[in-house]
Formats: structure tokens, sequence, C-alpha cells
């Protein structure tokens, strides 16, 4: 098993216990570059907001959008845009990647902008 269909194994078990929660998703997909941040409804047909450091506001501010601080920046942002909607808790789903680093401190920088998972 390679790299990709271990994290790929990983992704389909967490959704698949999401989905019996019925919860909006926190979903986390990241690559070389960038961080990029979304929350769907608990259908899984719509996003309602998204983050990334390919918007312009963030990107300004960044050197490098592929890094830790980078990451934290996309969750604050992710939890602001999330606390406008009404959106307080979410099930974190970070697409099969391990916990740590980059995905870590999204999930940190989001939890203290107020999302609860």
């Amino acid at each position: 098993m390679n790299k990709k269909d271990a994290r790929v194994r990983r992704a389909r078990k967490t959704r698949a216990r999401i989905a019996e929660q019925r919860a909006n998703r926190l979903v986390v997909s990241r690559s070389n570059c960038h961080i990029y941040a979304q929350i769907v409804a608990p259908s899984g047909d719509k996003i309602l907001t998204s983050a990334s450091t390919l918007e312009g506001d963030v990107r300004k501010d960044l050197k490098n959008g592929g890094n830790k601080a980078a990451a934290a920046v996309v969750g604050k942002r992710i939890a602001e845009k999330a606390k406008q909607l009404g959106i307080d808790a979410v099930a974190f789903d970070r697409s099969g990647f391990k916990y740590h680093g980059r995905v870590k401190a999204l999930a940190d920088a989001a939890r203290e902008g107020g999302l609860k998972f």
C-alpha cells in the first residue's frame, strides 16, 4: 500500500463516521504550496463557506502558503466565516491527512477562532 492509498483509506473511514453524525464538515485539503478549508453541509452537496491561501486577502500577508503560519491564518479565517453564518460546531474531516503539522495548525487556529469539533 502506497502513501496515497493509505490516505484515501483513512479518509473513507473518517467520512463514513462523520456521515452518521449528520454534522457540518470542516474539510481540509493541502498541497505542497497551499492549504484549503471548506465547510460542507451535512448532506454533502453544498459548500457553505471556504478559505484558502489562494485568497487575495490572505495571500498579500503571507510569503509562503505552504507552512504552519499560513495554515493558522486559514484556520482563523474559516472560523470567522463560519461564525458569520451562525455555525459554531463542525466535524473535522482531515481528508486522511495525518493530524500534525499544517493540518494540526489549521485545526488549533479554528478552535481558537470559536469553532467546536
